[in-house]
């Protein structure tokens, strides 16, 4: 199950996707557009794709608050 970022991070991992900018926020935002992509080529499920992007939003709110 995907709670946290770091199994998102887990998930792009999958793939060969390392994603650190140096800046968190920053660095959700790519994870999120590489969930996309990801999603539209069909390597990812469609509950892996809710998950992550259900996750990487809260990350993202969290940081801004």
């Amino acid at each position: 199950m995907m709670n946290t970022l770091y199994d998102v991070q887990q998930l792009l991992k999958r793939f060969g996707v390392f994603v650190y900018t140096g800046k968190q926020s920053a660095d959700i935002q790519l994870m999120d557009i590489e969930i996309d992509e990801l999603y539209q080529t069909k390597l990812i499920t469609n509950e892996e794709f809710t998950r992550s992007k259900m996750v990487l939003r809260k990350e993202l709110n969290e940081r801004k608050q």
